[in-house]
């Protein structure tokens, strides 16, 4: 039997909760972040201690963050393409871990298939037409998994 897709992209709407701009804070190493993409653009200038406290601290629109992380202004680590599913990883597990509202609700999705529906993206998401790596959903998949094996025991 062929499992169900959950497609997600924006923060809104019944799995909005799966998007990294949805704002459930995470605690890493000791700092808050807003959400799981401001630790994220922020771990791309770990080089750049001001850089990365200037997107942890932003909050006037929820893709300020996502904006920071792409700005030229900056410049990316050197080893990005190696460490940024790591570094998603671990986001995610502080998000699903650090808040029970979101981690119930990713484990009532089961055995689905999560599908980050981006157009726009061909890593992170399907690229809107399924060509996509669909990254973010796979780690969510196996976030997944990880808290089940959890709540099994």
């Amino acid at each position: 039997m062929m499992s169900q897709a959950i497609r997600f992209h924006f923060k809104t709407g019944e799995f909005g909760f799966l998007s990294n701009f949805a704002h459930y804070p995470i605690t890493i190493d000791g700092m808050e972040w807003p959400t799981s993409e401001h630790y994220y653009q922020a771990s791309k200038f770990i080089n750049d201690p001001a850089g990365m406290e200037a997107i942890r601290t932003v909050i006037r629109h929820h893709y300020d963050a996502w904006r920071m992380g792409h700005s030229p202004e900056h410049v990316h680590r050197q080893d990005l393409d190696e460490v940024k599913d790591d570094v998603m990883l671990r986001a995610l597990r502080a998000k699903f871990a650090q808040n029970a509202v979101v981690r119930s609700a990713l484990l009532a999705t089961d055995e689905a298939i999560l599908v980050e529906h981006s157009p726009k993206d061909n890593y992170w998401g399907d690229g809107g037409d399924g060509s996509g790596r669909n990254r973010l959903g796979q780690l969510l998949m196996q976030v997944r998994l990880e808290l089940q094996q959890i709540e099994s025991v």
